[in-house]
């Protein structure tokens, strides 16, 4: 019975996250704002992508840090920097011997305009611990299905204007081996984020 209960609860946590409804090109998980589960949820997975100097990275380089991950895109005008802004202030709310366990990691679901530099840049302008990392389309494809993300390119209605992405707007918490610990969605205050960070780092 017990093991019955542990997979629904995990399952709930999975819907929770992909379960949400486009709002304004993103998709959002309203009501609650912070999301934990009990036992594993098939969320997170290794990934192979690569940064801001053009190095390929993998997820297992991360172990033994907690990674704060974001997917969105460089040219997105509103949600993704809003998003990218709570994770920076989060990590500044937090002391710094429990910051220095904490992987911030931005993921391009664009690699057809985010380049290397381009995503690096970028991240480095929210924060400078923030990683930024692009890769091949069947790379960016295979970390976003790894995470449940939903992202679909958008033509613009104007000739010459550029595209948009619709994309689910989530920060995934995974603990400091690669596994989820839990989700905080769009408008989730910093403040808020940073207790969860605490509380699962400092929970190890």
């Amino acid at each position: 019975m017990r093991t019955i209960l542990v997979m629904a609860a995990a399952l709930a946590a999975v819907g929770a996250i992909v379960g949400g409804l486009v709002v304004g090109g993103f998709i959002d998980v309203a009501p609650e704002r912070v999301s934990r589960t009990i036992g594993e949820a098939s969320i997170g997975g290794p990934f192979e992508l690569v940064d801001g100097s053009g190095k390929t990275v993998d997820d297992a380089q991360f172990r033994g840090k907690a990674m704060l991950i974001y997917f969105g895109f460089t040219f997105c005008p509103d949600i993704c920097p809003t998003e990218l802004s709570a994770m920076a202030d989060a990590l500044d709310l937090l002391p710094p011997e429990v910051a220095d366990r904490v992987q911030p990691i931005f993921i391009t679901i664009d690699p057809e305009r985010d380049t290397p530099a381009v995503v690096g840049e970028y991240a480095a302008a929210f924060h400078p611990r923030l990683v930024g990392l692009t890769g091949s389309p069947e790379q960016i494809q295979a970390a976003a299905r790894a995470y449940r993300v939903y992202y679909a390119k958008q033509e613009a209605e104007t000739a010459g204007a550029p595209y948009l992405m619709a994309h689910s707007s989530i920060i995934y918490l995974m603990d400091e081996d690669g596994r989820f610990a839990r989700h905080f969605s769009a408008g989730t205050p910093p403040a808020d984020i940073a207790a969860g960070i605490a509380e699962v780092v400092d929970g190890d």
